[in-house]
């Protein structure tokens, strides 16, 4: 890992392969080939065949925690970040982990997410307010992802809450951009699935940068998130798909259907920028 801030390294790949495409590594061994449901470290290698398969065509990868936690796998969690840094040392890593609690317990957080693991970046949950965040900050070459508009059905319960006449979201995205992001490694999570607030945030966030999920699976149009939320120069987007492209192909050809999978959406993505 260099020096360099999260945002310049992913920013990096995203030149290099052309990219603003994020795979999340979600493995789910029942959907494993039965050669690979049989090898105890089955997660690592089912992992390991996709990051080759398309680390040429990603700007950065996002293991989800509870995946392996779920599992007890977290060793191969662990290794599967070692491999890509080792093996693909130009593409970044986001922890998916969605963290938020007190202070104190941050700072646990945060160093079992950039020092166990070596993540270049992980998500948080603002819910708790600026103190549970910093801790995260602090960490200044490594992204912190804040949860803001999210692209499950239930965000409107509560991100849709009225604040001083202002969604709760485009609050957290006003916060995040004026106030916390003054290391310049803060990024907001912003769903594909709600395109009006995915432009709505850009708005008020100038140049700041999304991770947005709910792409392929869930729903969300990729023309529509990319016109919505790219920055004047076209960038400005980590657009994620996991499902889509971890599970493009049942067979023993997996990876090769993943490769064909990313770079159809990788295109797709290119041509509305």
């Amino acid at each position: 890992m260099t020096d360099a801030g999260f945002v310049s390294r992913v920013y990096a790949a995203a030149e290099r392969n052309q990219s603003l495409l994020c795979v999340g590594l979600d493995p789910e061994p029942e959907r494993f080939t039965a050669s690979l449901q049989s090898n105890p470290r089955a997660l690592f290698e089912f992992n390991r065949r996709i990051i080759d398969a398309t680390a040429d065509l990603v700007c950065c990868y996002k293991p989800q925690f509870a995946h392996y936690a779920a599992l007890a796998a977290e060793d191969q969690l662990l290794d599967t970040i070692r491999y890509i840094h080792e093996h693909h040392p130009g593409v970044p890593v986001i922890l998916d982990a969605k963290r938020g609690d007190i202070g104190n317990t941050a700072g646990k957080y945060a160093q079992e997410a950039f020092v166990r693991y070596g993540a270049d970046a992980v998500t948080v949950n603002p819910y708790m307010g600026f103190d549970t965040v910093e801790p995260y900050l602090k960490w200044t070459d490594r992204g912190v992802i804040v949860l803001c508009r999210t692209s499950n059905a239930g965000a409107r319960d509560f991100q849709d809450l009225r604040s001083d006449g202002k969604p709760l979201y485009l609050k957290v995205a006003e916060q995040v951009a004026t106030h916390w992001n003054t290391a310049g490694n803060c990024l907001l999570v912003v769903g594909a699935t709600y395109p009006a607030e995915l432009a709505e945030i850009r708005a008020v966030t100038g140049e700041l940068p999304f991770l947005v999920p709910g792409i392929g699976a869930q729903g969300g149009d990729v023309a529509a998130a990319v016109r919505a939320g790219r920055t004047a120069d076209g960038r400005g987007l980590l657009i994620n798909s996991s499902r889509g492209i971890l599970y493009a192909g049942q067979g023993e050809d997996f990876a090769d259907a993943a490769r064909a999978a990313a770079q159809a959406l990788r295109a797709e993505i290119n041509l509305y920028r």
